[in-house]
């Protein structure tokens, strides 16, 4: 098989949860351990971070591993989804798994894991795990997929646990309460491992103490630091972040690690640079203004909903899709705040099957009073929405991660 050929087969072979939701998912770690085992627990040859939350974690894991590269370590980064091409999962200092790494370890593979039926998560996990070990990586910073307690990357011992926050998502895998929520998050909390927490209320706190203390693992909970340095990712939630990436480096030195002021430095500014991270209220173009972001839930509407308020435009067009786990409803109540006068909708789908159809989604925007006009395609309602804006506009693509993926996948 070449290139394509083996990401079809991952994609059409495993089950995807990008692909086709719920179904692809496979709570429990049996496979991850049989797995683990016939490689040799590759994970245990390098230090790792594990990084879980409902926002944030993906920014988190960026930076972090920009601050180590800064330093001078070799370093893996593990992260989903992707956006345009499937490698962008698993980088070292940067640099995306080659593509005959991928073809080779299929097929090097195939008559081990086929009678184990892993997910595309267990797969992949394991093939990032196995590549950081064979490159000989002195650090990897892992984000769980889905969760914590059950993810595929829990089989790890991390030098350090980070949990950025937790907000309504996924809410049929992990809870209907925020406890809940964080319980299923904290169980990446290992013996005797100090955990950095992030965000946290009165409902959260106590599940973290807790289990942190059945743990026997320090743990610290990240405060409002101003951001005196220049921090590439410009997004409003991107200030909770900083706290704590912050909290996370001061833990990594207390460990031991050396990181000095500059290398933080650096890895703040070049952030995008250093990792490739993409679609973090990425700028586009200037006139007119044109931004995409991957927030796709409530809490990251929460932030991203004043931030395009707050954006002076003569009239702003918004090109929005959504997948069918979401909180529709309350992103729509955001959305109603911005003013109707000078905001013009793009309703469209992103191409992943799990996507709301255009017209159901039109459907909900109607109960909201939101007005605008339906694309079947990303493109097409990006397109329309460049045709339509003059220089002194504001265009803002976003909705969900697909929706950014199939932008950037055509257009830049």
């Amino acid at each position: 098989m070449n290139y394509q050929e083996t990401v079809e087969y991952l994609f059409t072979s495993t089950p995807v949860f990008e692909k086709i939701g719920a179904k692809a998912y496979k709570p429990g770690l049996d496979t991850m351990y049989k797995m683990d085992e016939h490689f040799g627990h590759p994970h245990n040859q390098y230090k790792c971070i594990h990084i879980a939350g409902t926002n944030g974690k993906g920014s988190s894991s960026h930076t972090l591993a920009a601050i180590l590269q800064s330093q001078g370590y070799k370093v893996g980064l593990f992260t989903s989804p992707h956006l345009v091409d499937f490698r962008e999962r698993i980088r070292i200092n940067g640099e995306m798994v080659s593509e005959e790494y991928v073809i080779d370890f299929v097929e090097n593979n195939r008559k081990f894991f086929e009678p184990l039926h892993p997910s595309f998560f267990e797969l992949t996990t394991m093939m990032a795990f196995q590549y950081f070990a064979e490159q000989k990586v002195d650090f990897a910073v892992i984000e769980v997929g889905l969760g914590g307690r059950l993810d595929s990357t829990n089989i790890i011992t991390p030098i350090l646990s980070v949990i950025t926050n937790i907000s309504f998502d996924h809410t049929q895998f992990l809870g209907n309460t925020l406890g809940e929520i964080a319980g299923e998050k904290a169980g990446i909390i290992k013996p005797k491992i100090p955990v950095v927490i992030g965000e946290w209320n009165e409902e959260t706190q106590p599940v973290f103490i807790k289990k942190a203390h059945e743990q026997n693992s320090p743990i610290h909970f990240a405060h409002e630091t101003d951001a005196d340095m220049n921090f590439e990712l410009k997004g409003n939630y991107q200030k909770k972040n900083f706290c704590t990436i912050s909290a996370a480096v001061e833990c990594l030195k207390e460990e031991g690690i050396e990181i000095k002021d500059q290398s933080i430095k650096n890895g703040f500014e070049h952030v995008c640079e250093l990792t490739g991270l993409r679609g973090r209220w990425e700028k586009l173009n200037e006139h007119p203004l044109t931004i995409c972001d991957t927030g796709h839930n409530l809490a990251g509407w929460e932030y991203l909903e004043p931030q395009i308020a707050s954006v002076k435009a003569d009239t702003k067009h918004i090109v929005f899709g959504m997948v069918d786990d979401k909180d529709v409803e309350h992103v729509m109540e955001l959305l109603e705040k911005l003013p109707k006068e000078s905001t013009i909708f793009y309703w469209t789908q992103p191409s992943t099957k799990r996507a709301i159809p255009v017209d159901k989604l039109f459907g909900y925007a109607q109960k909201h009073g939101l007005n605008g006009t339906c694309y079947q395609t990303i493109a097409q309602a990006f397109n329309t929405a460049k045709a339509n804006a003059k220089k002194d506009d504001f265009i803002f693509i976003g909705g969900s991660s697909y929706v950014v993926a199939d932008l950037l996948s055509e257009s830049f």
